[in-house]
């Protein structure tokens, strides 16, 4: 089994109070994220991870969002809210960028030992066309997923790897993600596990 640790836009401008577009308590999932970066690279599994690396011209940017579709202005490239916050950290990382070839991506992972990060311009990590042939290529059939927000970021990797690749068995770690809706979580995560989705708390997913 080649499990991963799924790690969505844990990104200053999500993460903190003061970000620009800030997931309401997401803060305080900080221990829980800790823990499971420090355990993955204690352990020698391979963390994926995902952050929003926008420039101002991006479809998803708007000055007026409907928070739908589009959303405010954030995690800009280069500037300190789209950098990653402290406690997820990524080792030995391998940036994938939205207009690398896949093909050269392939190439570059075959020697990776370590972390990959997809960089993208829109919520849906698979705007990224690396995602799937990295997936195959590692031969993931177990995934490990927590980040924020639960309800667009994690609902967009979720819902793709259950379409895309269904030989996966994914993990959400419900105490290690939040949303900007939370009067949703509950139905999306029971969605999810009648279609299959395995849903534990970080104390479970690190102790195994």
């Amino acid at each position: 089994m080649t499990r991963v640790f799924w790690d969505v836009d844990t990104q200053v401008d999500f993460m903190r109070p003061d970000g620009k577009l800030y997931v309401g308590g997401a803060e305080t999932i900080a221990g829980e994220l800790a823990a499971l970066t420090d355990f993955a690279h204690r352990s020698g599994i391979r963390i994926v991870a995902s952050s929003d690396n926008h420039d101002p011209t991006d479809d998803e940017l708007s000055e007026s969002p409907d928070l739908n579709d589009t959303f405010p202005p954030h995690c800009l490239r280069g500037t300190e809210g789209q950098a990653r916050i402290p406690e997820t950290t990524l080792r030995d990382v391998l940036v994938v960028e939205p207009e690398d070839p896949p093909t050269d991506v392939v190439r570059r992972i075959e020697d990776h030992g370590g972390d990959i990060l997809f960089h993208k311009h829109h919520f849906d990590v698979f705007t990224n066309p690396s995602v799937s042939p990295v997936v195959e290529t590692l031969a993931i059939d177990a995934v490990v997923l927590y980040g924020v927000a639960l309800d667009v970021c994690n609902r967009y990797a979720v819902e793709g790897l259950l379409t895309r690749h269904p030989e996966v068995v994914i993990t959400v770690v419900t105490d290690a993600v939040r949303a900007i809706n939370e009067g949703g979580r509950d139905s999306l995560l029971a969605d999810w596990q009648r279609r299959g989705v395995v849903l534990a708390c970080t104390g479970e997913v690190v102790a195994l």
